[in-house]
């Protein structure tokens, strides 16, 4: 029998320290823009040309809401940007989106209340500063959204980096399994937020999580259900949510239902036995499209209601068009055949716990086009943090818990030692990312600019919903 050697944690930690002489951390600082960087317009106008025409306005509307709002829309913008930039090389499994409002709570299948990355549209394997320096830069566009002071922006970005580069230095000396399972539950950081931030925030914090307990699919159909003649209907309120019916309204009910009924029995085979089963107890009642958040407005994104036991006992899923990740023009392209598959996969391997309806399917549309979609629970314990009114205070630690939260999900996938040693014990990569931040909101406010002229000079339509 062969003699099992492995590479120890100090020597992987060498490993990735050693790469500090090709690409030093000074090096991951600063920002200046190519000479032949595409027009940010053009790029965004490329995206749109496979999207939802007529609701496209909405998503320039809502992306020149403010410098932030543009940020969150303009992930293919900074992919293009990031390619441009000095790696280590060092790989992980990416969100490919790690801004600070692509992080929240949902509900782990134990029920509690996780705390975690929830948009996986993007991801993609690559280098793991991608990530963090889309996460640094959020929480400088976003600093700057509340008016702090580039003193608090400095500690807020620092706080990020270094929860990240601590974390990930924490990790590499844990078993596998240990860090596979390692999650932040919602009832711990709600008891560590509580003893840092101001009386009122933390009742403001309470409020906003006993919002997120309360949203399931009962709650969902509270808010999104009338009942006409005693069936329950979809209510539309276009452009952001029009039911099946009202969008062609020329082709014959009983086709429009054949026409999902197909879709879900083919995403069901996406799912384990377990999970089969227990769809299979819920029947369909009716589909609309509905429209959310700000980068993905115009992809084709729909609710689908069923029932199990009666009408007292819904299930809301939703169904959203997966294209290709904006880091592939960058990276190697996926190895899934379906970009559902590939957000599916991708999220299983970043998330410490995900919804057991989590699948994908690959559909032919109305219009005769073949898409991929993934598929989950349209509410399940889903919450955000209230970013736009938080403190500088609140924000450092809410920093750290979005930093600390990423290295997690990079570590199940990368190797934390190696990557803990390139990033060390002290603050030099935690600073050049504060550099890099600060530099790229800056970019981030000449671009929202670039929307705004093509807007007034009528090169785009723009539109608020």
């Amino acid at each position: 029998m062969s003699t099992l050697t492995f590479a120890s944690v100090d020597d992987r930690a060498a490993g990735g320290k050693a790469l500090r002489q090709r690409i030093p951390r000074s090096s991951q600082g600063g920002w200046r823009p190519l000479p032949d960087r595409r027009d940010p317009v053009e790029v965004l106008e490329e995206q749109a040309a496979d999207r939802v025409p007529e609701l496209v306005p909405i998503r320039y509307g809502r992306m020149l809401g403010s410098p932030f709002a543009f940020f969150r829309g303009a992930a293919a913008l900074m992919a293009q940007d990031l390619a441009a930039t000095p790696h280590s090389g060092l790989v992980v499994q990416l969100c490919g989106d790690a801004h600070l409002s692509n992080f929240g709570s949902f509900a782990a299948p134990d029920r509690r209340l996780v705390f975690s990355i929830n948009d996986f549209d993007e991801t993609l394997p690559g280098p793991f500063e991608w990530d963090v320096k889309r996460l640094a830069a959020s929480f400088a566009v976003a600093g700057r959204d509340r008016g702090f002071s580039a003193k608090q922006r400095g500690a807020i970005i620092v706080s990020a980096v270094s929860a990240y580069r601590t974390t990930m230095r924490e990790l590499a000396g844990k078993r596998r399994l240990d860090v596979w399972y390692a999650r932040a539950n919602i009832d711990k950081i709600e008891e560590e937020a509580a003893s840092r931030i101001a009386p009122d925030e933390v009742k403001r914090m309470r409020r906003n999580i006993a919002k997120a307990r309360a949203k399931d699919s009962v709650r969902a159909y509270s808010k999104m259900v009338e009942v006409v003649d005693g069936h329950p209907r979809l209510a539309s309120r276009p452009p952001l949510v029009v039911p099946l019916r009202d969008l062609f309204p020329d082709i014959e009910q009983h086709r429009l239902e054949a026409a999902v009924d197909a879709i879900l029995r083919s995403y069901r085979r996406s799912l384990q036995s377990a999970h089969r089963h227990l769809l299979g107890g819920f029947r369909f009642v009716e589909t609309a499209r509905k429209v959310g958040g700000v980068g993905s407005v115009g992809t084709r994104a729909w609710i689908v209601l069923m029932v199990g036991n009666d009408l007292f006992d819904p299930l809301f899923l939703q169904l959203k068009e997966a294209q290709p990740s904006v880091l592939e023009r960058h990276l190697p392209r996926s190895a899934a055949r379906n970009h559902g598959q590939r957000v599916v996969e991708g999220q299983r391997l970043m998330q410490p716990a995900s919804d057991v309806l989590l699948g994908w399917v690959r559909s032919n549309g109305m219009d005769g086009a073949t898409r991929d979609y993934y598929v989950r629970q349209l509410w399940d314990g889903k919450g955000s943090a209230m970013v736009d009114v938080m403190s500088a205070g609140s924000m450092v630690a809410y920093a750290e818990i979005c930093g600390a939260t990423l290295a997690r999900a990079h570590a199940r996938s990368g190797d934390a030692a190696e990557i803990g040693g390139y990033l060390g014990s002290g603050d030099k990569f935690d600073r050049a990312l504060a550099d890099f931040a600060e530099a790229y909101a800056d970019q981030n406010e000449h671009d929202h600019a670039a929307l705004r002229a093509a807007v007034d000079a009528g090169r785009v339509a723009a539109a608020l919903a």
